[in-house]
């Protein structure tokens, strides 16, 4: 983990002072920007492997920005904002932001999510064929998914959905991302499609479908994979 660069892009000093002490702890090199402008030059010019943005910067809207700098460069793009709407997560998601983390925020989450975000930083084309999650093994390439070493057998809709959140290795995906993928021959399509057959993913993936800790849910904006580490 150590040398890893993060660049902070937040106009609030407390906050720029928060995430330098909680990555520096762990040991990640932190640089630092105040403004849309100062984000696209220090990015330009260090090379971040990740960047936690804000979106209320105050000289251009944070979601600008998104795209630039997925655009300029291979660092994964974290979004931590006090914005909460199922909106502006969604619309932040779907411009290439990785995670999306809401103020205030606790620590030791966002260091996972930047974790996460740092894995596939690092190994862009990390969407891995052989992915584990407790007891759970998928195999992207045989379309093999084994639970304790026994085979899950899962329909083909059912195996398009989890392929997606599987590639995303721990980062959340949108439902019309998931929906694209499950359905890409319907147009008008429906969330509830999606429910349906998440809810039977969880019956046979999860040791208790009401609890579920492996495939979670993002309320209004997607889902993820909850993979190990």
């Amino acid at each position: 983990m150590s040398g890893h660069r993060v660049l902070v892009v937040d106009d609030e000093v407390a906050i720029r002072r928060l995430l330098r002490s909680a990555l520096t702890r762990v040991g990640y090199e932190v640089v630092e920007a105040t403004n849309a402008r100062e984000a696209l030059d220090v990015a330009a010019a260090e090379r971040p492997a990740v960047i936690l943005l804000d979106l209320g910067l105050p000289d251009r809207d944070g979601l600008e920005l998104v795209t630039l700098l997925k655009r300029s460069g291979e660092a994964a793009v974290l979004v931590v904002s006090a914005r909460e709407d199922t909106e502006d997560k969604v619309a932040a998601l779907d411009l290439g932001a990785d995670d999306y983390v809401t103020k205030p925020f606790d620590t030791e989450e966002l260091l996972a999510r930047v974790r996460t975000a740092l894995r596939h930083a690092v190994a862009p084309s990390s969407g891995e064929a052989v992915v584990k999650a407790g007891a759970l093994t998928f195999d992207l390439v045989e379309r093999r998914v084994t639970r304790g070493g026994e085979d899950v057998r899962l329909t083909r809709k059912e195996f398009a959905v989890l392929a997606v959140l599987v590639r995303a290795g721990g980062r959340v995906v949108t439902h019309p991302k998931m929906l694209e993928a499950g359905w890409p021959d319907v147009h008008d399509r429906h969330v509830e499609y999606l429910r349906i057959v998440m809810r039977n993913l969880r019956q046979k993936l999860e040791e208790d479908p009401s609890q579920p800790v492996v495939l979670t849910n993002e309320l209004g904006v997607g889902y993820r994979l909850v993979i190990d580490p």
